[in-house]
């Protein structure tokens, strides 16, 4: 049996104030085989997110049909048998996760059900095993780390017993160790238990483990065949603003130059090194950053932390040290790369920065700024910081509201305002037409920029951003480094980065902290850090 059938599926949005609607998939058709792994990749907006949410009937097609295991999505009176043989796993893992227990939360699927409570106890601990979760079932869920979180939404689907799962962004926001963690979940249910896998992904190199890959774009399927057929389409991905698998790159410079012999790669290390430094910068139009670790001189200390400690919820059952005496210097002018594991301490860190917390013990100072009492009002102007997820920073009717907020606290005319949100938006790459638009309604890059835009408005001397580009495909990533390079080339800002992306904080970053369990485990330039191979590895963290 054909385990999901999309036959001609086109689905159209309507936006506020546009009359005229945004077509999301224009006549989509495929089938995935009972017992297959497939990945779907493609740029933000090319309708991924809008095709998961037919496949288990959250959206209702504008024309053409979704079947499930035989059964079509339009049939409202089949929906709940549809999800329980379909199950979903979302991109942020709170968003699916409900009760104050482990166990409570995966048994919540079962329970509106109907399912006896003797099954369902049986259901909730086989699931549990299956995602490596068992030790934690009386844990609340939202004390857990990310990775921690997704294998209980993967458990929660599992205990409803799916034939398929879909996972959209799944591992975005998780660490080395917790994308692979995932991947080994998700590959192991799908060899033993046969389940279907629908996975949506940004990772080239986690659609390169699937048994097939379909390519959107602009709302259309472009190209489908197994990883070896896509990824040897060059120019389609091109086309489709993906790239891919960092070996698989390697693969076509080193035929392009001629080191290929027979399939082999026989190359030396003369050799790699300028083969890699091409791969590394994606080759054709994608020009290396202008200045790199290795070239930036020594400058003052812009922001000098000395055996920095914060515990978390002191004096209660739940007190956590998450900073244990973290001494750092971070230099005026440097582009610095925090990397570590999940819950090692890296966000609570940069907090610290802008004085959103307090040390419990140690000193900070930033640009010569104690951050207590009056001083975090300056502190803040000199220091901007933004999330995680951008939507926790946007909130106003409009864009320009939006970015405008921070200024018109400050007290400046509405001629300096006028001119300071101008300048972000030409700086961002924002088009001018996007200030009246409601911030919700844009794309994940778009929302990024106009974060920024409103935190550059206040003009600050450090720039500090968690997690800039999770969620963003190839090109949204790429554009978002190429402006934060420029920036700090023609600002001089310092700018400081939290990333589980290897690659990025290896092409960007002057420095790099290391930190583990709380602690800095390492603090080096960019290649050195990244030569310790076996180090990192037993951190949880992988090499580019």
């Amino acid at each position: 049996m054909k385990a999901i059938v999309v036959e001609n599926l086109t689905y159209e949005y309507y936006s506020r104030g546009n009359n005229e609607p945004i077509i999301a998939l224009s006549d989509i058709s495929f089938t995935v085989e009972e017992g297959e792994f497939v990945a779907v990749v493609g740029r933000n907006g090319s309708g991924k997110s809008t095709l998961a949410r037919h496949l288990n009937g959250l959206l209702q097609p504008a024309a053409g049909t979704v079947f499930i295991h035989g059964q079509p999505t339009s049939a409202q009176e089949l929906i709940w048998n549809i999800r329980s043989i379909l199950g979903m796993v979302f991109q942020n893992p709170d968003n699916q996760l409900v009760a104050t227990t482990v166990e409570e939360d995966v048994a919540f699927g079962p329970e509106n059900l109907g399912v006896e409570p003797s099954e369902i106890r049986e259901r909730v601990s086989a699931s549990l095993e299956k995602v490596n979760m068992q030790q934690y079932t009386e844990h609340s869920p939202h004390m857990l780390s990310g990775g921690q979180k997704q294998r209980v939404a993967i458990a929660g689907v599992l205990a409803m017993h799916p034939k398929c799962i879909i996972l959209d962004e799944a591992t975005s926001m998780l660490d080395p160790q917790g994308r692979e963690d995932v991947m080994s979940i998700l590959l192991k249910l799908n060899r033993e238990e046969n389940i279907t896998i629908v996975l949506i992904t940004h990772h080239m190199s986690e659609a390169a483990r699937a048994q097939r890959v379909i390519v959107m774009d602009r709302g259309k399927v472009v190209a489908q065949g197994t990883p070896r057929e896509v990824f040897a389409q060059e120019h389609v991905l091109s086309r489709a603003g993906l790239d891919m698998p960092q070996v698989s790159a390697l693969y076509l410079q080193a035929s392009k130059a001629g080191l290929v012999e027979k399939g082999n790669l026989p190359v030396v290390l003369d050799e790699a090194e300028n083969l890699f430094s091409k791969v590394l910068f994606m080759g054709e139009g994608k020009s290396e950053p202008e200045k790199t670790g290795e070239e930036s001189p020594e400058t003052e200390d812009i922001i000098d932390i000395e055996q920095l400690s914060y515990v978390y919820m002191p004096n209660s059952p739940y007190e956590h040290q998450a900073l244990k005496e973290i001494t750092l210097k971070i230099r005026k002018g440097e582009f610095l790369g925090i990397i570590g594991h999940t819950g090692s301490g890296k966000s609570t860190l940069i907090q610290h920065f802008n004085g959103l917390l307090s040390a419990s013990q140690g000193s900070i100072r930033v640009s010569g700024i104690v951050p207590k009492g009056k001083a975090l009002k300056e502190l803040r102007r000199k220091v901007g910081l933004i999330f995680q997820n951008p939507e926790d920073q946007l909130f106003e009717e409009t864009v320009e509201k939006d970015i405008c907020f921070g200024l018109k606290k400050s007290g400046l005319s509405e001629e300096e305002i006028r001119q300071r949100v101008e300048q972000a938006v030409a700086i961002t790459g924002l088009p001018p037409d996007i200030l009246d638009k409601s911030p919700f309604e844009l794309s994940g890059g778009q929302k990024r920029r106009a974060a920024i835009a409103g935190v550059l408005v206040m003009q600050p001397d450090i720039l500090v951003l968690d997690e800039p580009t999770a969620g963003l495909d190839p090109m949204g990533s790429l554009e978002i480094y190429q402006f934060l390079e420029t920036l700090r080339r023609e600002r001089q800002i310092t700018i400081i980065i939290v990333s589980h992306t290897m690659e990025e904080v290896a092409r960007y970053c002057d420095r790099v902290a290391v930190m583990d369990h709380g602690r800095l485990a390492m603090l080096e330039k960019t290649r050195k850090v990244f030569s310790q191979k076996e180090t990192l590895e037993k951190l949880g963290l992988n090499i580019p």
